[in-house]
């Protein structure tokens, strides 16, 4: 799904909203989850999931093509678990 498919669905769904205005709320939707993970650390949407903050220490690897060791920076990402209900419906 695309960000204009998810737009479409949510306009369909949603009586007396203009695309542009629901264009508009997704955008601040998702940009207040995504202040809310990077400033605390986690995000949760009861019936959905959880998204939160994983931070991957330095560590050692190796080049696959040299075989050389190398160390590889350390780096955060972003989790995402489902909760048991929509886990469940899948």
């Amino acid at each position: 799904m695309t960000k204009a498919d998810l737009i479409d669905a949510v306009h369909a769904k949603a009586e007396g909203l203009s695309k542009k205005s629901v264009g508009e709320i997704v955008d601040a939707v998702f940009d207040a989850a995504a202040d809310a993970i990077r400033d605390g650390g986690r995000f949760s949407y009861p019936g959905f999931g959880t998204f939160t903050v994983k931070e991957s220490p330095e560590r050692e690897g190796r080049n696959p093509q040299t075989g050389a060791a190398m160390q590889i920076k350390a780096s955060k990402s972003v989790r995402f678990k489902p909760a048991p209900k929509f886990k469940d419906s899948l």
